[in-house]
């Protein structure tokens, strides 16, 4: 990963990261970023994330960008895609409007829309187990102390329900 200062613009490179690694790298360098250097027009990141070796857009460009769609939707960024500035596809200029929520935050929020139907622990953690399984259970439990998700007794198995 390289940070540099390019013109108006810091580049981020996020080559050879997976997604989990790369959306941490950026939720961090983002609002850092945003601490620091503060908001003007000409404030913006531009995200080196490749293009990716089909032809059809890599994964990690395609998981940045759909993490770009839900935050623009909440007015927290704006981005516009390279093939629209350069016609360059492996990069993203974003320009930041507010923080985004830590990497955990985020886990949690998947976690509590997945149980809108109830879900047993076993389940969730397989579902989202990329994230690894102290993180999974670490959300679910910081999510029922915050009465966002409840435990339901079923068949006499303990299910978690987002309430």
């Amino acid at each position: 990963m390289i940070f540099q200062e390019t013109g108006s613009a810091h580049e981020l490179d996020l080559h050879e990261q997976t997604w989990l690694e790369a959306q941490q790298i950026f939720i961090d360098f983002y609002n850092d970023w945003l601490r620091g250097a503060g908001v003007g027009p000409a404030a913006a990141i531009d995200v080196i994330h490749g293009y990716g070796s089909s032809g059809t857009g890599g994964v990690l460009r395609k998981r940045l960008r759909n993490f770009l769609d839900e935050q623009a939707l909440q007015g927290r960024l704006e981005f516009t895609p390279g093939e629209y500035v350069d016609a360059n596809p492996g990069h993203t200029v974003v320009r930041p409007i507010a923080p985004l929520p830590v990497a955990h935050e985020l886990l949690a929020g998947e976690i509590w829309t997945y149980c809108e139907r109830p879900r047993t622990l076993s389940k969730i953690t397989g579902k989202f187990r990329r994230h690894g399984e102290p993180a999974v259970r670490a959300a679910v439990d910081s999510l029922v102390r915050q009465r966002r998700v409840r435990t339901v007794g079923k068949n006499s198995r303990k299910t978690y329900e987002a309430i």
